[in-house]
Order: C-alpha cells, then structure tokens, then sequence
C-alpha cells in the first residue's frame, strides 16, 4: 500500500460513512478524516458570528477567520475550532441541519475543498463526504458509495439522537434525512452523487463490520 493513499466513501445522510470509515481506518492504519464536521464546525462558527447561515454574502466573510484542526487522543478524533474543542457541540441534533444549510454555498465548499486537498496531499486519508469521489478527490485510490433505504437511515439517525440524549421521534428522523438529502443533492456545486467509478454498497441489512469486510476485499483485488 503506497504511502499516501486516499480512500473517497460518499453517500447520503446516515447511509453509515462516518462509522465505516473510522472502523476501516483502524483496520488500515490510515487517518480518517470526517469532512462533515468541517462543514458542521463552520456552521457553529457562522451561528456564533450572527451571520445568516442561508445567505452566502453573510458568512463568506468569516471564511477568512475559520480554522479547523483534527487532533486525535485517547478518547478519539478531536475537532478543533480556532483552538477550541468543539467536537461534543458540532454533534448536536441542529447541526446537522446548519451544515447542510452553509454547504450549498460555493465559498463555503471552495474553502472545504482546499483544506480537504492539502491534507491529503501532506498525508492521504480515508476521506467520507458527500462528494469526495465525484470533486475532491476524483483520482482517488479507491470509491466507495454507501446507501440504505430511507427508513432505516431513519432509524439511525434516531439512534444517533438518543445516544446522545436528543428527543426526536422517527418521522421527525425521517424529515430530518429528507431534507438533507434534498439540499445536498440539489446544491449547484458538487451535489451529491456517486462516482461514476465508484463502487455502491447498500448498508441497510449490513452491519458496520461487514461493509468494511467487503471493502477490504475490493482492496485486496485491487
């Protein structure tokens, strides 16, 4: 395996990129890098500011002053905003949402992109998004696009909420997942879709161990 590999795995809200990739990257010894939480951590920044996270003329000037640092210690990967430990309050149940709202924006993805590059240009990594394979990284070493039926994303996403003490309900899940999937497939810069050399796992009846067994497999042919 060469030095610097970059591993791209995509897919919609819940579809289980971020768990996949953290388990693979434990598996391979290759740093996982969460791309959402950047998004999910500017997000924090622009609310923090009083900018309007809908209007890209609103936040486009903070871009500017928004630093993100991935540090890793005993308790995991640690997100940092501008030196601050912000990986517990960019996990809350309306972040997700506020993310998915800055991500439309050109500037905003432009400025995730290029921080996305340079770490893996200076290191590789498993990198999960939503358009890793298709913009980000399109000579990727390998495409993966993760998928699972609406209700079940449903169902973890919900699971997401109680582990970590968010009421919610399932249709409120539901709506949640929607509403995502609909913005980040209707953006005007790399919305979600998978790679035409992408290859399509469908989580829904698998669990998290064996979607990386079959990943590993594909690496091993390849």
């Amino acid at each position: 395996m060469k030095k610097h590999i970059i591993i791209a795995i995509d897919g919609p809200s819940a579809s289980g990129k971020t768990t996949v990739s953290r388990l693979l990257s434990q598996e391979l010894g290759v740093e996982h890098i969460d791309t959402g939480a950047m998004y999910r951590a500017f997000a924090l920044f622009a609310m923090k500011n009083g900018a309007d996270l809908d209007d890209e003329k609103s936040v486009e000037p903070l871009l500017k002053n928004f630093h993100i640092d991935f540090k890793r210690d005993e308790r995991g990967l640690r997100i940092f905003m501008n030196g601050i430990d912000v990986t517990e309050e960019i996990r809350k149940k309306e972040m997700g949402n506020a993310a998915s709202r800055v991500s439309v924006h050109k500037a905003v993805r432009l400025k995730m992109v290029s921080i996305q590059r340079s770490i893996g240009r200076k290191r590789g990594g498993i990198f999960d998004g939503r358009d890793i394979g298709t913009f980000v990284f399109p000579d990727a070493d390998l495409k993966i696009y993760l998928t699972a039926s609406l209700e079940e994303r449903a169902k973890r996403k919900l699971k997401e909420w109680r582990e970590k003490g968010i009421d919610g309900t399932l249709e409120e899940a539901k709506r949640d997942v929607m509403e995502r999937d609909k913005r980040d497939s209707e953006r005007a810069l790399a919305p979600l879709s998978k790679a035409e050399d992408a290859i399509e796992i469908d989580t829904t009846h698998l669990s998290p161990e064996e979607v990386i067994e079959r990943i590993l497999k594909i690496l091993k042919e390849k």
